[in-house]
């Protein structure tokens, strides 16, 4: 019987079972930021410990980065400390540090591809959850907390169970104006949240296999949100085209793919579960809820019948049973994060706008965040930013930002928010009665448009 790419990674990273279902793993890059590592370090530092491997230690700041352009130091004295602590943390333990001051911080699950640490048949791990992005490459990638940081610190390893691998086909052919971000909230809103207690993710299938690098980190990005630790997608052509000539990419590259290739998952491979997924006839995704399950077609309505968490999520939305998610007023757009704030994401933001020839609606507060800064030059080399600036959006300097609004830029109170981030928690964007509806970036520019939820295909064509 054959092997998955997650089992032939664990075997390769295994040093040993220490009790019966948990094994010591080497993780072969490791990615820290302000948030969650400063206790980790301050750990080491009362222990008189070094780190293990620093030279597989990657930091930057960006949960709590201001994206408005602040210099330091900062008015959000959290920020500032937090961002002082990386800097001397990195001095100290001797880890490469991607700097804020040199314009080459970004979002940790950004940055990490585009500059080439992401490597396929690698164990990869960090302090956030959405840490599964770097899936994507046919990597096994994981979130870790704040302990573990300081475990793989010292030595290198983490204690974790085996997982279970769960294979998702994606069949079909995605429709004119759907995207990635509306292929993993479909997929999501049937399996539920929980479906992924205890397991990867392969995700596969001739849709995952015609998507970009980009497309591919969007929905390995949210498989956490349906329960799993870990999503991947076994490397391909796409794959190894995309980590060509970047940055930290193998010296041998060729090598290296012929060596990765063989990590790919066997024909004969066998899966706990395997399911099925047609999208031939998917619409565009918006969420009516406080999970990414509790998703429908935007040309659908919320439940008619909901059970009692659904009529939990029904009220603190605002949203009756039976109603239209078409025409939900909106108060700010959001655009970025790291599920949504690479190039591409913007590219499909600003077409929307392009093509609508007008500014944004004169209530809506609309954000376009990049996920990195170079994905800003980018941008604005093409023109991007005054695309969106000309229609009335802010164009921001990199982070974080409204995703988990851990710096300034939160919803105020009631608020809601079409936003391209991953989680519609209550509260997860800086306001305990916020609101947050999920979407892909495109849907968002054309809710900033409207000034309510309407469906992106009226702006660049294929409504049904």
């Amino acid at each position: 019987m054959g092997k998955t790419l997650y089992d032939k990674v664990f075997d390769e990273h295994c040093v040993r079972e220490v009790s019966p279902g948990q094994y010591q793993l080497y993780i072969a890059l490791h990615l820290v930021h302000e948030a969650t590592s400063a206790p980790a370090f301050e750990m080491l530092r009362e222990r008189g410990l070094k780190l293990a491997a620093p030279e597989r230690t990657f930091g930057t700041v960006d949960h709590v980065i201001p994206t408005n352009g602040e210099v330091r130091p900062y008015s959000d004295t959290t920020a500032e400390a937090l961002e002082t602590e990386l800097e001397k943390n990195a001095m100290e333990f001797k880890f490469r540090y991607f700097s804020s001051g040199k314009k080459e911080n970004g979002v940790v699950h950004v940055i990490g591809p585009e500059k080439g640490l992401t490597w396929p048949a690698s164990t990869i791990a960090c302090g956030d959850s959405h840490t599964s992005t770097h899936g994507a490459f046919g990597a096994v990638a994981f979130g870790v907390g704040t302990s573990q940081v300081r475990d793989i610190l010292a030595t290198q390893t983490v204690i974790m169970p085996r997982l279970r691998v769960k294979k998702v086909e994606i069949t079909g052919r995605t429709p004119e104006g759907v995207t990635a971000k509306d292929v993993v909230l479909y997929v999501i809103s049937k399996l539920g949240t929980r479906a992924g207690a205890g397991f990867a993710y392969e995700f596969a299938g001739q849709v995952i296999e015609k998507m970009t690098m980009e497309e591919r980190m969007t929905v390995c990005n949210m498989a956490v949100e349906a329960g799993a630790r870990v999503g991947y997608i076994n490397p391909d052509e796409t794959t190894f085209a995309y980590l060509r000539s970047r940055a930290f990419a193998p010296d041998d590259f060729e090598s290296a793919v012929t060596r990765w290739k063989t990590f790919a998952s066997d024909k004969d491979a066998e899966y706990s579960e395997v399911v099925s997924f047609d999208v031939s006839n998917l619409s565009p995704m918006v969420t009516w809820g406080t999970n990414p399950a509790q998703a429908v077609f935007v040309s659908d309505r919320t439940p008619e019948s909901p059970d009692r968490d659904d009529a939990d999520a029904l009220a603190f939305m605002g949203f009756s049973a039976n109603e239209s998610v078409a025409g939900r007023r909106i108060d700010v757009a959001f655009i970025g994060s790291c599920t949504n704030g690479r190039l591409s994401d913007l590219e499909a933001a600003a077409d929307v706008v392009r093509k609508a020839r007008t500014t944004k609606a004169a209530h809506v507060k609309a954000v376009v965040v990049p996920g990195s800064h170079n994905v800003y030059n980018e941008a604005v080399a093409l023109g991007l930013d005054r695309v969106f600036t000309d229609a009335g959006f802010e164009f921001r300097q990199p982070g974080c930002s409204m995703c988990l609004a851990m710096n300034s830029d939160k919803l105020e109170a009631g608020q809601v928010c079409a936003s391209s981030s991953n989680r519609n928690f209550k509260g997860r964007q800086g306001s305990p009665t916020g609101r947050t509806l999920l979407m892909s970036p495109a849907m968002v520019a054309a809710a900033a448009l409207r000034g309510y939820v309407c469906d992106v295909r009226e702006f660049t064509g294929g409504v049904k």
